[in-house]
């Protein structure tokens, strides 16, 4: 009986890996610039490595079938389905390999964890599926060109690790308190609501003006760290992938070529500033408090010496406080 359960949790957890990649993709499709399936952000490469993360290799299964379900809408004919489905699982198991062997941690307690993301799992790993994917449909006669092909399709899928996996895994660890206070929930809403308008406002007058996104962007990781910087970062994305779509003013008159190379630069930096600022603000967030216990507990060392307590009972103290909060080389910004 305990068996049969288990076995079921473990196909029910594939069939949700599976839905929740085919949702992704859906989502990502209606943002596809080249043909009907290449976009220059990819939501499924981060859930299939989130779901690798929190499920661990057994949702292979449930990326392999979630792929082949969205490349069956689109692809060109089944050899292609299932070349392309093959790519696309092994992406971010690659991934997933990679920053297991140098301990990357979900809860992106250090920069290393935030490079690790940036280098190994998205830049590194998703070559894989950007060549497999643009090789195919180049052969397949669905795509124009090669490297065309292969730069939205490699971009798209690092941005969707850099975007959509931090997400995943910050929500999976969050804890919401039972209360939350009024005025940060605002502010909250502000940063979210602020960052959409400046977007919108920015694509609909020129590409220059995109840059005015980054206050909010280091705003939202100064006071939220990732929780908050990471879904602005992806609403800036969003809004200036559909003005590429929609051949708004900020990028009219622009060649494909340059459209993506603007467009991509921009998303680049703001998943990076989002990524790697929350990262550090959560850092010296945290140094700063163990500092803050530590001078606590020492203020309870004097009072106690000052009370005239056995030294024994002092020294025993100290060496508490010590273990507790171990010497570390990171100094608080």
């Amino acid at each position: 009986m305990g068996r049969f359960r288990g076995n079921a949790v473990a196909a029910l957890w594939i069939i949700v890996a599976a839905v929740a990649y085919f949702v992704a993709a859906e989502v990502g499709l209606r943002m596809a610039l080249v043909g009907d399936q290449v976009t220059p952000l990819w939501p499924p490469t981060g859930v299939a490595l989130a779901c690798l993360f929190l499920l661990g290799l057994r949702a292979c299964l449930g990326i392999t079938l979630g792929a082949l379900a969205v490349n069956a809408l689109i692809g060109p004919n089944l050899p292609a389905v299932l070349i392309i489905a093959a790519g696309d699982t092994v992406a971010p198991v690659v991934a997933y390999i990679l920053l297991k062997r140098v301990r990357f941690r979900t809860d992106f307690d250090t920069v290393r964890d935030a490079l690790e993301l940036v280098f190994l799992g998205a830049l590194a790993a998703m070559l894989i599926s950007a060549t497999v994917g643009a090789v195919t449909l180049v052969v397949a006669g669905v795509a124009p060109s090669f490297w065309g092909t292969w730069s939205v399709w490699w971009t798209g899928d690092a941005m969707g690790v850099l975007l959509i996996a931090p997400l995943i895994l910050v929500a999976a660890r969050a804890h919401i308190p039972k209360v939350l206070p009024p005025l940060r929930v605002l502010e909250a809403a502000v940063l979210g609501v602020g960052t959409f308008l400046v977007a919108i406002v920015a694509t609909a007058v020129s590409a220059n003006l995109l840059f005015l996104v980054f206050p909010f962007l280091i705003w939202a990781a100064m006071r939220f760290h990732l929780a908050g910087a990471v879904p602005c970062a992806l609403i800036a994305s969003i809004v200036a992938i559909f003005a590429v779509a929609r051949d708004l003013p900020a990028f009219a008159g622009l060649d494909l070529t340059r459209q993506m190379i603007t467009l991509q630069a921009f998303n680049g930096s703001v998943a990076l500033t989002a990524l790697l600022f929350a990262t550090i603000t959560a850092q010296r967030d945290r140094a700063r408090k163990a500092v803050d216990d530590t001078c606590a507990e020492l203020a309870e060392t004097v009072i106690t010496i000052s009370q005239g307590w056995p030294l024994s009972g002092v020294v025993d103290m100290v060496r508490r406080v010590e273990s507790e909060h171990p010497p570390s080389d990171t100094a608080p910004g």
